[in-house]
């Protein structure tokens, strides 16, 4: 069954990084917001006659926390017509129509069996800094997690302190961005090598992939090749 939509208020936006910005919901109506972290909403934008093409979805990029309001972390697509309209019409005070939380795009019940590979590029980050942070501050059980985030260059790097200061709270969390259009201090070049590096010696894995299409396919295939089952592998395509 659908679950209907929604009214949401936006109380606050923020810039996150190059054409990226967050904004923060509040659903008024709705003692708390309960969703499961990398679940997404569906906003019904005036854009368009014909419903699907007013539909556009976005991975929650907080956490539950017991709070009615939930943040979304939206780039722009100049090409498109959803987030030019976004970023042009929404200010502090409008009010977005949603349906959600959706999705099956969640974290095993588990989490002690198997290293966790988050790959991710972009805003594909929103659905795993949901996730980690959960894990974190629930104290969850866990074998190694590891946070592979591919951008262009460091002002496209979403949450970057925020999950520095994670990676020091937990032993077990390890945070990777990887730059391919910069030379850094960090790691640089797209995501693929640096999983493939962590899994020569083919660890228990389960892999969660969030981005551009292109990027998933290429992940799954090299995946694949290094041995794992396709069970292992869950993804979120982006576009």
């Amino acid at each position: 069954m659908l679950l209907p939509w929604q009214k949401g208020i936006v109380t606050k936006i923020e810039d996150g990084a190059e054409d990226t910005r967050r904004y923060w919901i509040e659903v008024s109506e709705l003692a708390s917001f309960d969703f499961k972290p990398g679940q997404f909403v569906t906003l019904d934008l005036p854009i368009h006659e014909k419903p699907n093409k007013r539909w556009r979805s976005y991975s929650i990029a907080s956490w539950p926390d017991g709070t009615n309001v939930y943040e979304l972390v939206i780039v722009l697509d100049k090409m498109g017509a959803g987030t030019p309209w976004i970023f042009n019409e929404i200010k502090v005070g409008s009010e977005f129509t949603f349906r959600g939380a959706l999705g099956v795009f969640t974290l095993p019940e588990d989490l002690t069996q198997h290293d966790l590979f988050l790959i991710c590029t972009g805003t594909g980050i929103a659905p795993f800094r949901s996730m980690v942070n959960h894990i974190i501050n629930h104290n969850i059980p866990h074998k190694n997690i590891y946070l592979i985030f591919g951008c262009r260059k460091q002002q496209n790097l979403l949450y970057y302190e925020e999950m520095k200061a994670l990676e020091k709270k937990d032993p077990n969390f390890h945070y990777i961005p990887t730059l391919s259009r910069e030379e850094w201090e960090g790691k640089s070049g797209y995501v693929h090598p640096v999983y493939e590096e962590l899994c020569v010696s083919r660890p228990d894995a389960k892999f969660f992939i969030c981005g551009w299409k292109g990027m998933i396919d290429e992940a799954k295939k090299k995946i694949l090749e290094m041995g794992y089952d396709k069970k292992s592998i869950h993804q979120e395509i982006y576009g």
